[in-house]
């Protein structure tokens, strides 16, 4: 993945819609190279998929809650129901697997709070859980689904084919890069 790369990478992250022409012109290519570009980050698995982001509020869905678990039983069986349970609840948004003292996060939403206890209700029996915290949400300060990709700071490999994955050293100054334009 190179410079190119990256770009069409944020431009997409930015609105997936754009046409094809005009992410070419952006990042100075003909419409050919870039779509060929895009159909190898997507066959790579670089770009997952696409999708359109909708305002919660505009559909009703009016409560988000953060849920921190700590599991009663760490035994693989009860894990592994647990964790395909949630997974498919349709109100959990995100859920991950931590090391620390909470075992999982989960982003839930919800229509009100009497949705809201009733999938508790769901979550908290399906197994033995030690503790369940709830975070209700106030404000939404904010929200992306856009990776930093700027921070990537892979380097042009010597034979000039693509990036190495070594890091410049911290003390290194950022480089500028001037995409060409058509």
């Amino acid at each position: 993945m190179d410079r190119i790369d990256l770009h069409i990478l944020e431009i997409l992250q930015e609105d997936a819609s754009v046409t094809v022409a005009d992410v070419a012109s952006r990042v100075g290519l003909s419409p050919t190279p870039c779509w060929k570009r895009i159909q190898k980050l997507e066959a790579t698995g670089v770009v997952q998929k696409r999708v359109a982001i909708v305002a919660p509020q505009k559909v009703g869905i009016g409560l988000s809650v953060h849920i921190a678990i700590q599991a009663g039983d760490h035994s693989a069986d009860s894990l592994e129901n647990f964790v395909r349970a949630v997974s498919a609840m349709p109100e959990v948004m995100e859920f991950s697997r931590l090391a620390g003292e909470i075992d999982y996060v989960l982003r839930v939403v919800a229509p009100d709070i009497a949705a809201y206890d009733a999938f508790y209700k769901r979550l908290t029996a399906i197994v033995p859980l030690r503790s369940v915290s709830s975070h209700f949400v106030l404000q939404k300060i904010k929200s992306t689904t856009a990776l930093p990709l700027h921070l990537t700071r892979a380097e042009e490999d010597e034979g000039g084919k693509g990036f190495s994955s070594e890091r410049a050293p911290a003390s290194s100054p950022p480089r500028l890069v001037a995409l060409r334009t058509v």
